[in-house]
């Protein structure tokens, strides 16, 4: 049986623990966490905060599917400082807040977190290569955190950033990390449907490379647009189907952010799209 969860990132006028009760109001059964502004971002989210967040889920019954560490609003914005930067110190800070973020991760009980896949690199001048580096560089000053944390770190392919599809995540990976296992995939389906990716492909063919999965909708157009679930042209129940068949064990956490004026409604709306296929397989 799937696991769905939903994304705190879309309840942004509001603190974590209110978007916990939320979520939970709607019936998911997890929770992912934002690592940032405003809500569990390392360093103002306090050891009280920690506490008061762990015991709030378990009274929930909510489970913390995933620390979402992509973003880092405090600091810069969407995408920086970013892993590539030219900057060492704009660096230092991803690093940083990754590491903070796995140690965060551990404290509240979720299994990973997903990770920027090296932020732009147009306008960098960059070559790949040189960007991948930095790249690796970077995880590897985190794995030994996330490996005495019992984490995984979930590169997050999308659109427009270093590592854009499954070709160029498995690449990096297998040229950097080889068979380490605390280092994985973010498994974004919209991100992958939007490069020309088939998301149920990927789900069959790479399941031993997934740690954790967002699900959104995107338009025909195939543009970087998160929608509701069933309001865009992804095959919705394929994709569930194929999760099925390779007895994916790890969480789904529905991920729409654009949605902050209506987030518990969108929710709700995702929750029903995903019983009534659910029900009629």
């Amino acid at each position: 049986m799937l696991r769905f969860a939903f994304s705190s990132n879309a309840f942004k006028k509001v603190d974590v623990f209110e978007a916990a009760r939320q979520i939970a109001s709607v019936g998911y059964a997890g929770m992912e966490v934002m690592a940032d502004v405003p809500h569990a971002y390392p360093p103002d989210f306090s050891a009280d905060q920690r506490r008061r967040l762990v015991g709030l889920l378990r009274e929930l019954g909510l489970a913390v599917s995933n620390v979402n560490a992509f973003t880092l609003f405090a600091r810069g914005d969407t995408y920086h400082p970013s892993w590539i930067e030219h900057d060492p110190e704009a660096r230092r800070v991803r690093v940083d807040h990754t590491i903070a973020a796995v140690e965060l991760a551990a404290e509240i009980g979720a299994p990973s977190v997903s990770i920027q896949p090296g932020g732009p690199l147009i306008g960098t001048g960059l070559t790949r290569d040189q960007a991948s580096r930095r790249l690796a560089d970077g995880i590897e000053a985190v794995l030994p955190t996330a490996t005495r944390c019992g984490i995984t770190l979930a590169i997050e392919p999308e659109p427009g950033l270093l590592l854009q599809s499954i070709s160029e995540y498995l690449e990096f990976k297998t040229r950097f990390f080889g068979q380490e296992t605390r280092l994985a995939m973010n498994c974004d389906l919209g991100h992958l449907f939007c490069v020309g990716d088939d998301p149920a492909t990927v789900i069959r063919r790479y399941g031993d490379q997934i740690a954790h999965i967002h699900l959104e909708d995107i338009g025909r157009n195939h543009v970087h647009q998160h929608l509701p679930l069933g309001e865009g042209a992804m095959d919705i129940p394929g994709i569930l189907n194929a999760l099925t068949e390779a007895q994916y064990a790890g969480w789904v956490t529905v991920e729409l952010y654009p949605y902050v004026s209506t987030p518990t409604e969108v929710a709700r709306r995702a929750m029903g799209y995903l019983q009534t296929i659910q029900s009629n397989p």
